[in-house]
């Protein structure tokens, strides 16, 4: 995601170690390996060598590709804990997805920030019988997993959680949302206007485009194409697949260039595009903020705060990602599904979004915080009821009741 004013920017998406997972409501300590031994597939490479429980044998792909590892844990499972020990071919971008059935994925974790340590995921919170890892190689060297571990226990045998308030009111919508980014992002409330918008804004990511920005310099926007080109193969863009995995991770258009922004515009005409950027949004940044919001207690307000903060941050867990944010927020305040006053954590959340803003020049602006979400916070609009109205960058927008 980069922003589109240059007083707005974007924080470094590609910062940190890791990407934020919902947060479980207690922890299950004792919780063992259940993927040893089980049945597993990929798209290529040996699958098996992911879950035989000796990393020195790796599952391993060739090429820049996108590849996934899919492992049947033969009955519904508690997922709390994944660990993945890279070899030297890692991935830097990668999700991992859960499935009763095989066919319907939801996500329990998702980063653009993988460094190829071993990546301990702790405190995932998803019931599932397949768990499935999508990874894009940074080079033409493929990837290399020594294993792939995932901890659990039957959902029968787990301990009561500690009860989570339940937030009053309805949750957070993904048109009001959207319309609140874009005010910030576009000086527009018309936020399906820019499905065709494509542009490189000089912030090292290559090219921004779509409905959230997606780059070309992080993997999203290759992985909106990807899945466009799955839906309806041969579409305008599908050629220009091989320059965008090359060009992942840098700043390049090699390969792209004019005749990819036309072809992009084209595209952005499709329902069947503007579908493959509405589901990325909602699997990288949507639907994780929102229950990483509903996991802490919080009601719209808070939602659309944390979503907003994926938007701009990334999904990591540095100082200045969504993680950093809100680990900082919760050294200072308990969140609602602590105990916490649900305003009170609210305010220490936007103080240290604020904080983390301010570390890069680009953000210097925090006004889509401070005469934004501040303003609903302050007049106790803690479930963002309509009319809303607000300013960023000194603009006023209102969304009618």
């Amino acid at each position: 995601m980069a922003a589109r004013r240059s007083v707005a920017g974007i924080a470094a998406m590609v910062a940190g170690v890791a990407g934020v997972a919902v947060a479980a409501p207690s922890a299950y300590a004792a919780d063992a390996v259940v993927s040893k031994g089980r049945a597993a597939t990929a798209s290529a490479g040996t699958a098996a060598r992911a879950v035989d429980g000796q990393p020195a044998t790796t599952w391993t792909s060739t090429g820049r590709a996108a590849q996934w590892l899919r492992v049947d844990l033969g009955a519904a499972t508690a997922v709390s804990r994944i660990r993945l020990s890279w070899a030297a071919a890692y991935a830097g971008t990668y999700r991992l997805e859960a499935s009763a059935d095989g066919s319907t994925w939801t996500s329990l974790y998702a980063t653009k920030t993988g460094n190829g340590k071993t990546d301990d995921l702790t405190a995932l919170q998803g019931t599932a019988r397949f768990v499935r890892l999508t990874a894009t190689p940074r080079t033409t060297k493929g990837l290399a997993l020594g294993e792939l571990e995932i901890f659990g226990h039957k959902p029968e045998s787990a301990p009561t959680p500690l009860p989570v308030p339940v937030p009053k009111g309805a949750d957070l919508t993904a048109d009001v949302a959207m319309r609140l980014v874009s005010s910030a992002e576009n000086s527009s409330l018309d936020w399906r206007s820019q499905y065709q918008y494509i542009e490189d804004i000089g912030d090292g990511r290559g090219y921004t485009g779509g409905i959230i920005g997606f780059c070309s310099g992080t993997g999203d926007m290759l992985e909106v194409v990807e899945a466009y080109t799955t839906a309806v193969p041969g579409n305008a863009l599908a050629k220009y697949l091989p320059a965008l995995r090359s060009v992942n991770g840098t700043a390049a258009h090699t390969g792209l260039g004019t005749a990819f922004e036309a072809a992009w515009r084209t595209a952005a005409t499709d329902p069947a595009f503007q579908e493959a950027q509405n589901e990325e949004r909602d699997r990288v940044y949507f639907n994780p903020a929102l229950a990483q919001a509903k996991a802490d207690g919080l009601r719209a307000l808070g939602q659309f705060a944390y979503f907003d903060a994926y938007v701009m941050h990334g999904p990591g867990n540095d100082a200045a990602s969504f993680g950093g944010i809100r680990k900082a927020a919760l050294a200072k305040a308990k969140s609602p599904a602590q105990g916490g006053d649900e305003a009170a954590y609210l305010t220490a959340f936007l103080d240290a979004r604020v904080a983390a803003m301010r570390t890069e020049e680009a953000h210097s602006d925090t006004s889509r915080v401070d005469t934004a979400q501040r303003v609903f916070l302050t007049n106790g609009n803690l479930d963002l009821r309509l009319p809303l109205s607000w300013k960023v960058y000194g603009d006023p927008y209102t969304i009618a009741a």
